[in-house]
């Protein structure tokens, strides 16, 4: 049976994390490691994951100082053993049967792409979505990904930015991966309106795009470059819609 390396990146995340180890340890789909890494967080996130790790072998935990979360997935890459990667935030979690379902899609693909609901803090569906395009979502979360993906093209997350998951899905797009869309939803990711990413930053969205339109004049792909362009238009119109 072929394993998935699932990795979470944990900063202060005591309010929503047992929820999501929860969903994690009890997938139909057995055949897990379950990397934690956690980002220097200074409440009880810790705690909570070794709490886990006694009660489940198939959970390993590794810590850092504070350095945001592509750092904390890049530190759970050099840790991933299985045939296949998935990305779940902590303050998130999944369907019972999210891997099994994903998993019957493997052949033939390095990447399989699902839904996800938009979660409020206190459980209700705000959205649900499905892709109607590949390169609709740029976060790592709705995919699952065949490792070889990582080793062969050395993808990791640029650290040091707020949206690191545009460029790294831009370079995961690059390597021309063969993928699956399904029209199924299993991934519930819970909107936090204190979080980083839900707060405007226009310093940081302009590095961004100062990042996107660098590679958009250095790409040589009509490909890439039209994917590129089309992402920049999609993330104007995004923050556009908090003017």
């Amino acid at each position: 049976m072929n394993t998935i390396s699932v990795i979470v990146p944990i900063y202060n995340a005591e309010k929503y994390l047992s929820k999501c180890i929860e969903s994690l340890i009890h997938q139909s789909y057995r055949a897990l490691q379950i990397i934690l890494v956690n980002d220097g967080s200074t409440d009880n996130s810790l705690t909570i994951a070794q709490d886990y790790a006694a009660q489940d072998a198939r959970i390993a935990i590794y810590s850092q100082t504070n350095r945001g979360q592509a750092a904390a997935r890049n530190n759970g890459l050099q840790y991933a053993n299985g045939e296949w990667i998935a990305f779940v935030d902590a303050d998130d979690y999944l369907d019972t049967d999210c891997y099994a379902q994903l998993m019957q899609h493997i052949a033939h693909n390095d990447c399989v792409q699902m839904g996800y609901r938009r979660m409020s803090t206190d459980g209700k569906i705000i959205e649900e979505k499905c892709p109607r395009y590949f390169y609709q979502f740029t976060s790592p979360c709705m995919r699952l990904y065949r490792r070889d993906l990582f080793t062969k093209h050395q993808l990791t997350f640029p650290e040091g930015m707020i949206y690191e998951d545009v460029i790294f899905s831009l370079d995961f797009w690059a390597t021309n991966p063969t993928f699956i869309n399904l029209p199924y939803t299993g991934y519930n990711y819970t909107f936090n309106p204190l979080s980083t990413t839900a707060k405007r930053n226009r310093t940081r969205e302009k590095e961004l795009f100062r990042v996107l339109h660098k590679k958009l004049r250095h790409t040589h792909s009509f490909k890439l470059w039209c994917i590129t362009l089309l992402t920049i238009i999609r993330l104007k119109l995004h923050f556009m819609r908090y003017e």
